[in-house]
């Protein structure tokens, strides 16, 4: 059973998406998940950027879509996106704008779904979403990193 990697930014994010991304070998074994805080009604252009920097397979997150090894899976804006039974499930956000935490819910339900096989890896942003989730996937025995903040452009989430 291959580990999933639950990615999590916002502001200043996408520099080091690319870094981390981009130095992960092409067969690792590992499933990453990527949420990054972005605006509701733009067109999502994160999974293009990314593809530009590794060469897994890297597609915006459908429906009951399988994991799969060695590729990345993006969430699409105004979703949040959760793991159940090894399938991405999207939904509609229940908070308005600015109170949603989706990297909680990722990391939340990758803690319940995949135990201690689950990591959540938060990097620069503003605010505490992936707090509690990354101590749910501690509780579960899985693995959590942070960014140092002082290589963050955004230093409050990590």
């Amino acid at each position: 059973m291959t580990r999933v990697v639950g990615l999590g930014a916002s502001a200043g994010g996408l520099e080091p998406l690319e870094q981390f991304l981009g130095s992960v070998p092409p067969h690792s074994g590992l499933t990453f998940v990527v949420v990054q805080h972005m605006d509701p009604t733009h067109q999502g252009m994160l999974s293009a950027l990314l593809q530009r920097v590794t060469d897994m397979p890297v597609c915006e997150a459908t429906e009951a879509t399988v994991l799969a090894p060695d590729a990345v899976y993006v969430i699409p804006p105004n979703t949040e996106l959760s793991v159940v039974h090894g399938a991405l499930h999207l939904n509609v956000p229940a908070l308005p704008r600015g109170q949603r935490l989706p990297i909680d819910t990722l990391f939340c339900s990758l803690a319940r779904d995949q135990g201690e096989r689950a990591v959540g890896v938060v990097l620069s942003g503003m605010g505490a979403d992936g707090t509690l989730g990354v101590q749910a996937i501690r509780s579960q025995g899985g693995l959590t990193l942070a960014q140092t903040p002082g290589s963050a452009q955004f230093d409050s989430m990590p």
